[in-house]
């Protein structure tokens, strides 16, 4: 076994996905939901506000972390804005069940790609440990992982959701080795995205692996990856990590 810790992404390395936040169904779905608790939009002034509120936590956000070149937000502050700027009270659940239903609403279809678990169980075989290091929602992500039977496999999770801090941002992968105690000459990343995944694992001095899948960003410079996969096959990682 060439590491002791296995560092993945989620969504175009183990889970594949394919969302749309932006059409008019959603939104309209999304205003009658809002409608229920009192705060009445019509669906173009729901996504328009949702947008504008976006803007403006990523810019407080920013001002909080002046030192991250990359920040994220909790998107449920968003969701649960939008309750407010109607002078609608509701309590955190109802705001986690919203963000619940935005994701479903949102999501086209979502499934591990194949040779996932296949793969996870051999790193754990031989000893190894499994990390998280995901740019997404915590209130999405959470859900999703439980729903494809992967939590039980990760000895730590980091979301930048909760961080306010994204991949490719070296402040990121260095929160999740201190709050760890990970070393880099025992670490490898695996991921999709050859800039946030593979460039911040370069930066930041650790092996990595790259597969390419239908989701990964084009790549549109140095692919700097330790490893490379270019036809989305993760049972090939096991070549490179265990032969």
């Amino acid at each position: 076994m060439k590491y002791q810790n296995y560092i993945f992404d989620l969504y175009g390395t183990l889970i594949d996905i394919n969302t749309d936040e932006w059409s008019a169904q959603l939104w309209k779905k999304m205003a009658i939901l809002y409608g229920y608790y009192g705060a009445a939009y019509t669906y173009k002034e729901l996504g328009r506000e949702y947008g504008r509120l976006v803007d403006k936590e990523k810019k407080a956000v920013r001002r909080r972390h002046p030192d991250y070149s990359v920040i994220d937000i909790k998107i449920e502050k968003v969701f649960r804005a939008l309750f407010t700027q109607k002078g609608v009270k509701v309590k955190k659940a109802t705001v986690l069940e919203v963000c619940e239903v935005f994701r479903c609403f949102s999501t086209k279809y979502i499934r591990l790609y194949d040779g996932v678990i296949d793969l996870l169980d051999t790193i754990k075989a031989h000893g190894g440990k499994i990390f998280l290091l995901s740019n997404a929602q915590r209130t999405f992500t959470e859900n999703e992982l439980n729903m494809l039977g992967l939590t039980k496999y990760f000895d730590g999770i980091c979301i930048s959701s909760d961080e306010e801090c994204s991949k490719p941002d070296g402040h990121y992968y260095q929160i999740l080795f201190d709050r760890y105690g990970l070393k880099k000459s025992e670490s490898v990343m695996v991921g999709n995205d050859y800039l946030s995944d593979i460039g911040g694992a370069a930066d930041f001095g650790i092996d990595s692996l790259y597969i390419h899948q239908s989701i990964s960003p084009e790549i549109a410079g140095e692919l700097r990856s330790t490893y490379t996969i270019m036809d989305g096959d993760v049972y090939k990682m096991k070549k490179f990590f265990f032969s």
